[in-house]
């Protein structure tokens, strides 16, 4: 049980859909037996008024049928109860029942039982008076300094106070402009009522001056009232405290010093009875009632504040000494005398939990049991840490850094993408050149074995292409659910993305109250960006891929991309990008090899990645499992090298055109400060043409604005095409080298680290650093390289000849034997020389004869290298050559 939760001594739930405000609690000896013991009475909305009596058996015990002393039905909802000496010619205690039209005073009596039932109470209705205005709450006290009796004082919805003289109404007054009641309360020092007004404003009015002002019932109801029977009703102070009141409560514990409390929505306030503020403090939570009372420290006041966080803090004035745990969020607090237990507080929710507790802890009984002690054995133990440390050294080896996934996930998450577009696009308005964009649909489903609560579904794919919802949200999920949502893909910019991968991203806090994140992966397909085209016949870029298999018809391969009109081409097909980029694809007969050629070095990408791909989708279909792809040519650095220094280009004239565009903007407000002291001086001076020169400054900041915005669309552009082309190189290089999918998977981290390229961030000083660290460790050629410190600072680089520089090396070393790995200490040292690494293998004679006359040159451009053509081509294949 936690220290801070209050402890429970007794509670009920009072009826069913019942409902419950502040008024409705009262606590006093209402049957007058002299005991000094309160009972607990509760009046709801309903119209049930109930008496309990709680004397529990023991702590935390719930209500027992004796301790409801009485329950009854006054059919009129219940505003507010209270107890005083409300009847004339005697000083007991009686209770007063408020409804919307009516107050009732009850006298409350029990009668000792004869039997094993106990005793009986009944209460009798001494007078009630029937009310003309609908009731809003009432006060009671010795207004004028009566002695031995109490008056009630009962304020409108109108804001009219009609105060009774116990059995007989005495007078109404309206309270000067008042729009909406507020709470009420009466001051028997200063003899006064003090409310707040929906001005929120603190107001007092003294009761003789209620007492002689204008009558209520003679009184017009315009505006324009200016002489009546009887004096003006005159505020006694004001104070505005700038917010509504919740509560009012008036203390006094000796006639020398009185306070009023003020609950406000978000501060309370304590103030003397002359309207001057005492202390204030502001509160971190919403309250919903308050009750001051005496302190045990001399000349401080203890107050008790409920907010909405079911939370009961204690305040020695503006201090917080004491903060409980509450079951419920109370409408009502009060403290009293409960079978000879002092000091229990007593709370009431709006839905009718009644809970008496008290303040402090419950200490902890639980001891832990003794340990049987016994003789260890060391030598056990070694074998055991030993055997333990081998399984995580395993565990770590095989899985990496992330844990596996349980069989059994508190989630799942599946994506299918439709393999048809829809029906009517869902890209708006969006042409790329000629083409008309299609969409496609995707949709995620999550099925979840738990309860789920702030599940967030995140979806990414790749610009250019856009999505047209990319976040979902699920504020709860219950168990054994399943929830499908959908949305649309399409292209919107003239140039192909550098993946169709897509991610699914879903985040979620289980029942204990941990976050998790799971992912999953779709892939989009290829005709979403692509259509089918004409072969070209002339390409500048060429690229080949070996297989061990023997080639496969590009119409199995590619059906969605034939051409009807060249069907008897089935080793040539060709593909046309949305923006006008065109890709051609050949396949030998006999050779086993692919070529894929274009215009654009990047554009290479997507349609090698997905015809590897496929390749490797259609042999595993037929039950073959040693298909291997290879690329024997020299690594197309020079084109990639190109790419780099254009992206770089855009970069430097992004920073130049910013500094520019600063520039103008200091020159534009220092003319504006200029003139505008020309404006402001008494004494006109010529402008000297600063007019002239502020609308020049003007239209060179637009023109830079607006030069800085297309520079930006293009390194945007840029970065992408500079993206496939890194992912070109990288499949080239797994396979040039046959490297696995962890070595794989590193090169991508080190030349993919950004998905977004900025100036303060760059590709090229982030690639050069993580290429450098590579070359530094498992690249190294001696221990002296992996004793080098990096750099732990990235600045933009003055140009890109040390990352091309490293670039070439990391290739170099990848030819002789290198391979890559995390851990320094498993790096294998360079000293095997890969076959074919460094040679291409020829196609023809003519190829063989060309290597061997420039051997020693490895990494050359690479469109000189692969113009021979493939041998056993179709004449269509001829004619492209």
């Amino acid at each position: 049980m936690s220290l801070f939760k209050a402890r429970d001594w007794w509670s009920t739930v009072l009826g069913e859909k019942e409902e419950f405000d502040q008024g409705c609690l009262c606590l006093a000896d209402v049957d007058n037996t002299g005991s000094g013991r309160d009972k607990i009475i509760v009046g709801s909305f309903m119209g049930y008024l109930r008496i309990f009596n709680p004397h529990p058996v023991k702590t935390g015990d719930g209500a027992q049928a004796e301790d409801l002393l009485l329950e009854m039905h006054l059919r009129d909802p219940i505003l507010q109860v209270e107890v005083g000496k409300f009847v004339s010619g005697t000083e007991m205690l009686h209770l007063a029942v408020l409804h919307s039209r009516k107050l009732c005073v009850y006298s409350v009596s029990g009668t000792l039982g004869n039997v094993e039932h106990g005793n009986q109470y009944q209460i009798k209705l001494m007078y009630e008076h029937h009310l003309q205005r609908t009731a809003f709450n009432m006060t009671y006290g010795s207004f004028g300094g009566v002695k031995g009796r109490d008056l009630i004082c009962i304020q409108s919805m109108d804001g009219m106070l009609m105060v009774f003289e116990q059995e007989s109404y005495a007078f109404g007054r309206f309270l000067p402009g008042s729009l909406l009641p507020g709470p009420l309360a009466y001051s028997s020092r200063t003899d006064s009522f003090i409310t707040v007004s929906s001005c929120r404003q603190v107001e007092s009015y003294k009761y003789q001056v209620l007492a002689f002002a204008t009558d209520a019932d003679k009184r017009q109801e315009t505006e324009q009232q200016k002489l009546g029977s009887g004096k003006r009703l005159v505020v006694d102070w004001t104070l505005n405290i700038g917010e509504q009141a919740l509560d009012i409560c008036i203390v006094s514990f000796n006639q020398s010093a009185c306070s009023v409390f003020v609950l406000g929505e978000r501060n309370f306030f304590c103030l003397k009875d002359n309207g001057q503020i005492r202390f204030m403090k502001k509160l971190d939570c919403s309250p919903s009632c308050f009750l001051p009372y005496c302190s045990v420290s001399e000349g401080t006041i203890n107050t008790l504040i409920g907010n909405h966080n079911n939370m009961l803090h204690i305040y020695q004035d503006v201090t917080l000494k004491w903060a409980t745990q509450l079951p419920h969020i109370p409408v009502a607090v009060r403290v009293g005398r409960l079978h000879d237990l002092k000091g229990v507080i007593v709370t009431l929710s709006d839905d009718g939990h009644l809970q008496c507790s008290y303040l402090g802890t419950d200490p902890s009984l639980f001891q832990a049991p003794k340990v049987e002690s016994r003789e260890l054995n060391y030598d056990e133990l070694d074998i055991e840490l030993k055997e333990l440390q081998k399984i995580i050294k395993d565990v770590n080896k095989s899985q990496g850094v992330w844990p596996m996934t349980e069989k059994e996930d508190d989630l799942r998450v599946s994506a299918t993408v439709s393999p048809n577009f829809d029906s009517v696009s869902q890209a708006p308005d969006v042409e790329v050149g000629t083409d008309l964009v299609p969409s496609v649909a995707v949709k995620v489903t999550l099925q979840n074995r738990v309860a789920l609560q702030k599940a967030k579904l995140s979806v990414y794919v790749q610009p250019p292409l856009v999505l047209t919802c990319d976040q979902f949200t699920f504020e709860f999920m219950a168990p054994e659910m399943t929830r499908t949502v959908a949305f649309s893909v399409y292209l919107k910019g003239s140039y192909a993305p550098p993946e169709l991968e897509g991610n699914a991203v879903v985040s979620y806090t289980t029942p204990t109250g941990i976050s998790q994140v799971i992912q999953c992966k779709f892939r989009l397909p290829l005709k979403l960006i692509c259509l089918p085209g004409q072969p070209s016949k002339t390409a500048n870029h060429k690229l080949t891929i070996d297989t061990n298999k023997p080639p496969v018809s590009l119409l199995s391969l590619f059906p969605g991309f034939a051409n009807q009109s060249e069907d008897d081409q089935v080793n040539v097909m060709g593909f046309r990008f949305l923006g006008g980029s065109r890709v051609t694809l050949l396949a030998s007969k006999t050779s086993q090899r692919y070529r894929i050629q274009s215009e654009q070095f990047e554009d290479l990408w997507l349609i090698t990645n997905e015809l590897i791909i496929r390749l490797r989708e259609y042999f595993e279909k037929q039950g073959i499992k040693d298909f291997a792809c290879s690329f024997s040519g020299s690594m197309p650095l020079q084109e990639y090298f190109e790419l780099i220094d254009h992206h770089f280009e855009l970069r430097i004239n992004g920073e130049k055109l910013e500094e520019l565009l600063s520039e103008r903007a200091v020159q534009f407000r220092a003319i504006q400060r200029r003139l505008l002291t020309r404006f402001k001086d008494k004494t006109p001076a010529p402008l000297q043409h600063l007019d002239t020169l502020l609308d020049g400054t003007y239209k060179q900041v637009i023109a830079l604005a607006d030069a800085v915005e297309e520079n930006q669309n293009s390194l945007f552009q840029s970065f992408t095409r500079l993206q496939s082309a890194t992912h070109l190189v990288i499949l080239l290089m797994g396979l040039w080298q046959k490297l696995s999918a962890d070595q794989i998977a590193i090169l991508e981290a080190a030349f993919l680290p950004l998905q977004q390229d900025t100036q303060e961030l760059g590709w090229e000083e982030t690639v050069d650093a993580a290429l450098s660290h590579l070359l530094k460790t498992c690249l190294s050629k001696s221990s002296k390289e992996q004793a080098l410190n990096l750099s732990s600072q990235l600045h933009l680089p003055k140009d890109t000849s040390r990352l091309k520089k490293h670039i070439t090396l990391l290739c170099e070393r990848l030819a002789k034997g290198g391979r890559l790995c995390l851990s320094t200490d498993a790096a294998a040292p360079p000293t095997m020389v890969m076959p074919g690494g460094c040679t291409p293998i020829p196609e023809s004679d003519l190829e063989e004869r060309s290597v061997e006359q420039d051997s020693t040159e490895l990494f050359t451009n690479h469109k000189h290298l692969v113009e021979t053509p493939v041998p056993e081509v179709s004449p269509l294949q001829g004619v492209l050559e």
